[in-house]
């Protein structure tokens, strides 16, 4: 363990962890919101390798990967990437778990023990329709800083979908 909120607890990512992100990602390819996010592959091993790298990176600052955990079952996951404009967050939890607040109490704690580490920037990109993504971040104190045209995604003529991001940024040192 790693951290400890009230109602969560917060490791590192480990190997072991593939089959629960599996399901987190069929879960969310599945989901309205999966337009707006790199197609997850859902094959076993490839999410076993892709875990197996992430839980080798959770050596140091560069990359930190972290489950979110209610009681022993993995409900979602954080990832920090550093950038040259801060640590970057990524994450997504299954949605048998949305709506209850475990995202907004992992990512302060999260955020918090972070900070002692001497990190005090973070960004993250989410599209501007992705409301309960937003909503999270402006909950933790991100400020939307600019916006951007995304595509991950053509439609049956081979054009691409673009819908509009933004680009959130979070400063602990003002």
């Amino acid at each position: 363990m790693l951290l400890k909120t009230d109602r969560l607890t917060i490791r590192h990512i480990v190997e072991t962890d593939w089959k629960s992100i599996k399901e987190i990602w069929e879960d969310f390819n599945a989901s309205m919101f999966s337009q707006y996010d790199v197609p997850h592959n859902t094959d076993d091993e490839d999410v076993s390798k892709r875990i197996a790298k992430w839980a080798s990176a959770n050596n140091g600052t560069d990359h930190m990967f972290f489950a979110i955990c209610l009681g022993d079952i993995v409900i979602g996951y954080s990832a920090f990437n550093v950038r040259p404009d801060g640590h970057e967050i990524g994450y997504c939890f299954h949605s048998v778990y949305h709506g209850k607040g475990y995202a907004k109490e992992s990512h302060r704690a999260l955020i918090d023990y972070i900070g002692t580490l001497g990190i005090t920037k973070f960004t993250a990109g989410t599209a501007l329709d992705n409301t309960p993504s937003v909503s999270l971040l402006k909950s933790l104190g991100f400020k939307l800083i600019g916006t951007e045209k995304v595509s991950f995604y053509k439609d049956e003529q081979g054009n691409d979908i673009i819908f509009d991001g933004g680009i959130f940024e979070l400063n602990l040192v003002q």
